[in-house]
């Protein structure tokens, strides 16, 4: 599901004595923020939009932003069956009058991957390379001033075998015309290995004040 997202983001270190062990991310116009360790490398902008080009999306006009917790950061891990360790991919941005109106629970979890058993039916039937579909975690979020979505944890084979968990929040405002969106990704093993720092990085996005 594609969708033009619009945001403005700003980047901040948390300061005080000894190495921060954070970095805060924030659309400071959503007033939409999350977590990632300060160890996480950021993936650029021209990189990262390549990346969402080469999967069949587009980078003009969207804000985005990436994290790589590997030692060798990537852009091309977006996605990818070979990312050994987390990788974090945030949206912010506006929904047509079309796709508000008709947005639903089920719209949200199939937002970026096919979840729903419908959606999964209809794709695999179009060619959806990834198999295996198991999911772990299927849980609506209702936040502050009517904003409200899912959490969906699940995991997927990709063709060469390798299969990966992908953990994602996919929120929206109270008259559904905002769409929130966080993943972490990455194999299956990596994620049982980092599941505590992958669950700090989703529990911290937040729509609105922290407060």
């Amino acid at each position: 599901m594609a969708i033009l997202l619009v945001a403005v983001l700003t980047t901040i270190g948390l300061s005080g004595c000894g190495a921060p062990q954070y970095t805060y991310v924030a659309d400071s116009s959503a007033k939409t923020f999350y977590k990632v360790p300060h160890a996480w490398h950021q993936i650029s902008q021209k990189s990262l939009n390549a990346a969402l080009q080469a999967a069949g999306g587009s980078g003009d006009g969207i804000w985005s932003t990436a994290y790589d917790a590997d030692s060798s950061p990537s852009a091309n891990h977006f996605l990818a069956a070979d990312a050994v360790q987390p990788f974090v991919f945030a949206e912010v941005g506006t929904l047509s009058p079309t796709v508000s109106a008709e947005l639903s629970y089920n719209m949200l979890r199939d937002f970026m991957l096919p979840v729903t058993s419908g959606s999964r039916q209809t794709d695999a039937q179009e060619g959806f390379p990834l198999t295996d579909f198991k999911q772990t975690r299927d849980d609506t979020i209702t936040g502050k001033q009517g904003v409200h979505g899912v959490r969906e944890t699940f995991q997927y084979t990709f063709p060469n075998g390798v299969a990966d968990t992908f953990d994602e929040d996919v929120l929206t405002n109270a008259d559904q015309t905002v769409v929130y969106f966080l993943l972490v990704h990455c194999t299956n093993a990596c994620y049982t290995k980092n599941q505590t720092n992958i669950n700090t990085v989703m529990s911290s996005f937040t729509v609105g004040s922290p407060t």
